[in-house]
């Protein structure tokens, strides 16, 4: 080498470094096409919650049995979710893709069709069979195609995904019924999902290589049981609160327990044998792991509790609409989205504390703030603290999900991601259950009929104030993170 070609070389970066900045090709185009497809099935997962009105009159039932709607869809969830690390390790991408996008179109199309309830709960329970897959593929096809220096900005687009489709399924939905019957909710899918189908299977590629590993059937029995029972009894909790739960939630709850702690010491057993373990419980040897998926405990359970009695509030309190509630919705969405675009460039050059840190206590601020709100309160200035909270939100769940998965070697990806997204469908279902039980204990009515203002009021500040409590844990959490991004722990 001359010594001109030397100090050239001092003074610019290797081409192969350049080089290790971009995505490699191609890949834009997959993570691209999974996340629009996993918008598009979390979008679905909560478009029924303002219909349940609508289809109580509609098909003749009971608000206990339409809650199944719901309950069913994540009671499905529950079960597959923990069994996506071994999908994603036995199949390839491609073919999980098609085949998930496939039943979700499946389970689409009965739903649209269905002349009554049980029809109506089949599509949907087929529908939550093809969602399963679809957070953890794309959280760990990024993880897999993103280089490190970039995961910040991108994992943020990924992460947002779960966080604005919620936020958006209500919008939508009461925008449809505004002007269509229920079936619309499912009739203006299917085309976006058929296309989605389309561009999958004439563009995607297979990125993985399947590895040989055995189904232990104790392990998927184990896991049905044992976060089945704790989603239905979490989510029973807020009917027992009201003097309508067929059972008591204390049953599958403690069921549950059992189930998922037989789950667990299956899993270890396994890996003694050097056998295949459905979850591999490495992931909970690093605290980089262990820490962020504990914040987000409380980041999820607050995040959809909030969705489930917000709308309660803002119809009780300040006489909303349908329409009115889901436009209210619609600008979280969007803060969401331009908090993790920025909060993931920052990510990527200081880590994440300078977000986690300040975003933890905003959060937890904006929602003491809103426990002190009542009828007098503007709608503007709910909805000010409400993007406030959806900000802050943003800027913990992005950088925890990249610190937590980061700090994995990648063959733990699809184990990680499917660990984070069972903890988080879990959280949901007890946020739901927390928070709505909260509602009712404070309107501290005699009876479930409509709540007068003043018990609104009383009910939403009961609420808001559990939530409040339940974001110091969160807040807590984030003082314990690391200085630096996670990096794998390569003696694990």
């Amino acid at each position: 080498m001359t010594t001109e070609q030397s100090a050239t070389a001092g003074t610019h970066p290797p081409k192969n470094a350049q080089r290790s900045e971009r995505l490699p090709p191609g890949s834009a185009l997959v993570i691209g096409v999974l996340m629009a497809s996993t918008f598009l099935v979390l979008l679905n997962e909560m478009l029924l919650g303002v219909a349940l009105p609508t289809l109580i009159a509609d098909l003749g039932i009971t608000p206990s049995v339409g809650q199944w709607l719901t309950t069913g869809y994540l009671l499905t969830l529950a079960v597959l979710i923990p069994a996506t690390g071994f999908v994603m390790r036995r199949f390839h991408m491609r073919t999980i893709f098609l085949t998930s996008l496939t039943l979700f179109i499946i389970g689409t199309a009965i739903a649209a069709a269905a002349p009554g309830f049980g029809i109506l709960l089949t599509g949907r329970i087929i529908q939550a069979i093809g969602t399963a897959v679809f957070v953890p593929l794309l959280m760990t096809t990024a993880m897999r195609l993103v280089p490190e220096s970039r995961r910040g900005a991108i994992m943020a687009l990924v992460t947002a995904v779960p966080a604005i489709a919620p936020a958006l399924g209500p919008a939508i939905s009461g925008l449809v019924l505004s002007f269509l019957p229920w079936r619309w909710l499912f009739i203006l899918i299917l085309p976006i999902a058929v296309t989605a189908l389309i561009v999958g299977a004439l563009k995607l590629k297979n990125i993985t290589t399947p590895e040989h590993a055995t189904l232990d059937l104790w392990s998927l029995l184990l896991s049905a049981v044992g976060f089945g029972a704790l989603v239905f009894g979490l989510s029973s909790i807020g009917e027992s609160a009201s003097g309508h739960a067929l059972i008591s939630p204390v049953i599958p709850i403690a069921i549950g327990v059992l189930g998922v702690a037989a789950f667990v010491l299956r899993q270890l057993a396994l890996r003694r044998r050097d056998r295949d373990p459905f979850l591999d419980m490495r992931i909970f040897r690093t605290k980089s792991f262990v820490i962020p998926i504990i914040v987000m405990l409380f980041v999820a359970l607050n995040g959809f509790g909030i969705l489930l009695v917000l709308p309660l509030i803002l119809t009780g309190a300040l006489g909303l609409g349908t329409l009115a509630i889901g436009l209210f919705l619609v600008p979280g969405g969007v803060m969401i989205s331009a908090v993790s675009a920025i909060g993931g460039r920052i990510y990527d050059r200081v880590g994440p504390r300078p977000l986690v840190i300040p975003g933890g206590i905003i959060w937890t601020a904006s929602i003491w703030f809103l426990s002190t709100l009542n009828e007098t309160t503007s709608v503007w200035i709910y909805l000010a603290a409400y993007l406030v909270m959806t900000g802050a939100q943003a800027m913990m769940w992005a950088p925890m999900t990249t610190y937590a998965l980061s700090s994995l070697r990648a063959e733990l990806y699809p184990y990680g991601s499917a660990a984070f997204t069972t903890a988080q469908q879990l959280a949901g279902a007890a946020g739901g259950a927390v928070l709505v039980s909260a509602y009712t204990i404070g309107a501290n009515a005699a009876n479930a009929g409509v709540l007068s203002v003043a018990q609104t009021v009383d009910a939403g500040q009961a609420a808001f104030t559990t939530a409040g409590i339940l974001a110091f844990g969160a807040v807590i959490g984030t003082l314990l993170i690391g200085k630096r991004r996670a990096i794998a722990d390569t003696t694990a």
